[in-house]
């Protein structure tokens, strides 16, 4: 979930619009911790539904041709219907611990979204690409909280270190400013604040390792890798929303702007580190008996 850098077009943000984004930031937080630790997978895979829903209707507003536009909201509800009905085939298929089942239901979601708006003319790579784009975090979400033995403290430790790389990046962005990171994409972005944001990422995360009994210099070497997976997720929203000229992917967060702006950054995470974690074995709690 992402808090980013300011974009050149929020540089006007109000006092009352910033007491709101640290509201509802930490409102949001506090939800998502909840649901990862005190809840079981199946209302962490509801939510999780729920929230690609919500960032489906964004992607495919967004991502609309002019046709589409002038067509009015029902291509756009069509759209978002095939990738939430694809988001729930594939995370049931998870819960019933069927995987290949959930590979194959995102490849058929895919395919009948890219097919639908070539019929249509309705920019078919970028709606079928928005499949992809929202469904395969979401797998890889739900996969890593009911799969691995400490899957709650895993997806806990990756909202741990996007949040930290966000915030951070925001809080030395602000106080150094200096050099733009990749002015095209996002004007807001320094490499003050990347560089912070990473530091930042690396000592929250070592720390909550430490909490749990792991080792220090390994935590943090992986969050500092890490972070750059977050800032890429944040870099790629950015690029997505001046390619078709919108500042905010939506507005149904109170000074965040939508769901997207909101999950960029964790929608980038989360493959990686299912890849990581299911694919290759590895440990990111760096303790040896988990």
């Amino acid at each position: 979930m992402s808090v980013s850098q300011p974009h050149s077009g929020r540089a006007g943000r109000s006092h009352s619009e910033g007491v709101l984004r640290v509201l509802f930031g930490v409102l949001l937080a506090f939800v998502a911790v909840a649901l990862t630790i005190l809840a079981t997978p199946v209302p962490f895979a509801l939510v999780t539904v729920l929230m690609v829903a919500f960032g489906a209707h964004e992607w495919h507003r967004m991502v609309r041709s002019p046709a589409q536009a002038a067509a009015g909201q029902q291509p756009v509800l069509i759209q978002t219907a095939i990738t939430t009905i694809t988001t729930a085939c594939v995370v049931a298929a998870i819960l019933f611990r069927v995987l290949p089942l959930a590979f194959v239901f995102l490849v058929i979601g895919t395919i009948v979204s890219f097919e639908w708006a070539r019929r249509q003319g309705y920019n078919p790579v970028w709606h079928a690409a928005g499949v992809m784009y929202l469904v395969l975090p979401c797998m890889a979400l739900v996969c890593l909280r009911v799969f691995p033995l400490q899957g709650a403290l895993t997806v806990l430790g990756l909202f741990l270190i996007v949040w930290a790389t966000d915030t951070g990046a925001l809080v030395f962005g602000k106080l150094i400013g200096g050099a733009k990171l990749a002015p095209r994409l996002s004007p807001g972005k320094t490499w003050a604040g990347t560089i912070g944001g990473s530091l930042c990422a690396a000592f929250c995360y070592m720390g909550y390792v430490l909490l749990i009994g792991g080792t220090a210099l390994g935590s943090f070497l992986f969050a500092l890798a890490f972070s750059v997976v977050a800032h890429g997720g944040d870099l790629f929203e950015s690029f997505v929303k001046r390619r078709f000229g919108r500042k905010d992917s939506g507005s149904i967060i109170p000074g965040h702007g939508g769901i997207l702006d909101r999950v960029d950054s964790t929608f980038a995470a989360a493959p990686v580190l299912a890849l990581l974690v299911l694919g290759l074995g590895f440990n990111p709690l760096m303790v040896e008996h988990l």
